[in-house]
């Protein structure tokens, strides 16, 4: 802070300042309200947008600046349903982007199922990916629609974090629905004859685990193509494949994402762990 000192003699006496009357009181009050609502204005429509929350100006009182989870990294909180991720996972793997997996009852009913954060090891996103893209500027890298997928095909550890957001999800639902989407997913990429790896998958998930409103599930990629599957930080079982970590990660950032803003949000931020 700088310091401003004056001669004595150079400053005036002043005559003492009256107090405020009730009139300026109430008037510095309501300006002080009107700052705050617009400031949390600003920043719940910011993360409902999905960009960043701009900080305040320096001249503005620190209790102006509202936002949904204190302490929350930004990008690290999925803004339909404040869910927070942490900005590292297990392994030392980087938050990449946030989402939201919704479905239908009926074709009528729009559910929050639950939010999710896409995670990957910096060093390997670069030892698998910097050599063919090392010639790309950033922008082009976040255009590139092969960057994805060659995130998806190579031996990248990457982790997607599960948290239950629908207060009535069963594990019989859970397996239900990933029969279906892991399932079209290894035709898409593997044909016809996946039935017997599909039914190794969805049977890890039995009966007996239970997914009340704020469960984990965890789905990682380890080296060699190994998927991990973790229910409550309990390693439930695994299952060597590189058809079906592919087939399940694509249904986070591959052609036909759950959530489109995640996957942009994952490329961008691959993009620029390969230009760091």
């Amino acid at each position: 802070m700088v310091s401003l000192r004056f001669p004595t003699a150079a400053v005036p006496r002043l005559p003492p300042t009256p107090g405020p009357n009730g009139a300026a009181i109430a008037a510095t009050l309501a300006a002080a309200a009107a700052a705050a609502v617009a400031a949390a204005s600003l920043t719940l429509t910011a993360k409902s947008a999905g960009r960043p929350v701009p900080h305040p100006a320096p001249s503005a009182p620190l209790w102006a600046s509202l936002s949904l989870v204190d302490g929350a990294a930004p990008g690290s909180v999925e803004p339909r349903t404040g869910v927070a991720f942490p900005t590292e996972a297990s392994a030392g793997r980087r938050l990449l982007g946030v989402g939201l997996r919704k479905t239908s009852v009926l074709g009528l009913k729009s559910i929050d199922v639950y939010a999710f954060g896409v995670y990957a090891d910096g060093n390997d996103l670069k030892q698998q990916l910097e050599e063919k893209y090392q010639k790309f500027s950033g922008s082009e890298l976040k255009e590139n629609a092969e960057l994805i997928n060659d995130a998806l095909e190579h031996d990248i550890r990457m982790t997607v974090k599960l948290q239950i957001v629908y207060g009535r999800l069963s594990i019989r639902s859970v397996r239900s629905a990933f029969e279906k989407s892991v399932g079209s997913r290894l035709q898409k990429f593997g044909g016809q004859d996946t039935k017997e790896l599909l039914q190794s998958f969805v049977a890890i998930f039995k009966d007996e685990y239970k997914l009340p409103k704020g469960s984990v599930i965890e789905l990682s990629r380890e080296s060699n193509h190994v998927l991990k599957i973790s229910i409550e930080g309990e390693e439930v079982g695994n299952i060597q494949s590189k058809l079906l970590c592919k087939s399940l990660f694509d249904l986070y950032i591959g052609d036909e994402p759950f959530d489109k803003n995640a996957k942009d949000n994952v490329q961008e931020n691959i993009a620029s762990i390969l230009k760091s």
